[in-house]
């Protein structure tokens, strides 16, 4: 599974689509067009290479962050977006789309410090902020060795890296800081791209991660399963209830075992800083942009069978890959929303 993921990430972004394996497939388009987030990439990939080897539809896939998907969509160069900040009810409405959450992961800030292991270091979420901010400047702070008795620290300069594309990732990230630190929210805020303090800029999830393991004293943010994939040392964070968790799935998921979409308009939902004690608290939705009124209704009707493929056939993917699968009661929504508002000529396209 390593290997495999490795190589298709190395592709570039080509994914692919089909229908479910005991259906005839009709007569449709050969190629399918996304662009955006780089947050779930890795497991949009994997679901790629599972359909097309299953019926050869393909779809190019452009990994260039949740600010290009959205542009993109926004100027119907392709078919969908897909972006990790969700947009607002009345953003939706002003440009004509429908968006829907396809999968959850988490944000985990990660680290090269020589001889610290993943998990060791541990971090609360107003310390990572000070971090982010320029104030703590060397791994031996106080404020850090505080958090760490038995943690080896070296008198090593932080070198900060943070995304230099509009990016869904900096949107949760930033969310998560905004909310945990007074300061952050009066001088940066929350956004696709904002006005770093400090640092250098990688594009993508996969620049970052370069520069995390080139720089020694490093410290950046990535999606998990790019800390995964790379070998990178992720960090402990503290959640809302005092207690320090480790990156994994089940953190993943009890930070939305609260979600309620059925109330959330437009499936506007963030899931940053949740309560509980098992709660990873940067946690996020990715999200899809299509258009509500479809030009080409036979294109649309392959990209929404690739979507629903994913949701019946993609859970197990998913978890190897330590993403959160939407739940059935969410998807079973989703395609209500289908069938309510994406149309062509004003005539429902699902089922």
């Amino acid at each position: 599974m390593k290997n495999m993921t490795t190589k298709i990430l190395g592709m570039g972004a080509v994914f692919c689509a089909m229908v479910l394996s005991n259906q005839v497939l009709p007569a449709g388009p050969a190629t399918l067009n996304g662009a955006g987030a780089t947050f779930p990439y890795p497991l949009y990939s994997q679901w790629a290479y599972q359909y097309n080897q299953l019926t050869g539809i393909k779809l190019n896939y452009q990994s260039i962050g949740s600010g290009g998907g959205i542009a993109q969509i926004k100027a119907r160069t392709v078919d969908f977006g897909a972006s990790d900040a969700p947009l607002k009810p009345e953003e939706l409405k002003a440009a004509g789309l429908t968006q829907f959450p396809m999968i959850i992961g988490g944000v985990v800030p990660v680290i090269n410090l020589k001889d610290v292991k993943p998990g060791q270091l541990r971090l609360s979420g107003p310390l990572l902020a000070d971090i982010f901010l320029g104030k703590v400047a060397k791994w031996n702070d106080p404020e850090i060795t505080k958090l760490n008795p038995g943690v080896k620290l070296p008198d090593t300069a932080i070198t900060v890296v943070h995304r230099a594309d509009g990016s869904g990732t900096t949107w949760i990230f930033t969310n998560y800081l905004d909310k945990v630190s007074p300061e952050w929210h009066s001088k940066v805020g929350t956004d696709k791209a904002v006005a770093w303090p400090a640092g250098v800029g990688g594009k993508g999830n996969e620049g970052v991660a370069a520069y995390v393991q080139q720089i020694g004293g490093a410290i950046g943010y990535v999606e998990f399963a790019y800390a995964e994939e790379n070998q990178i040392a992720y960090v402990q964070l503290q959640n809302q209830a005092q207690k320090f968790v480790m990156p994994t799935i089940e953190a993943f998921q009890a930070a939305a075992a609260n979600a309620d979409w059925e109330k959330a308009p437009g499936y506007y939902l963030v899931l940053t800083d949740q309560p509980g004690e098992k709660t990873w608290a940067i946690s996020g939705a990715s999200f899809i942009l299509v258009y509500k009124d479809q030009a080409n209704p036979d294109q649309a009707k392959e990209m929404l069978k690739f979507f629903d493929w994913c949701y019946q056939h993609g859970a197990d993917t998913a978890k190897k890959l330590n993403y959160v699968p939407i739940p059935q009661k969410v998807y079973e929504l989703v395609e209500k929303t289908w069938t309510n508002e994406v149309k062509s000529s004003d005539k429902p396209l699902w089922p």
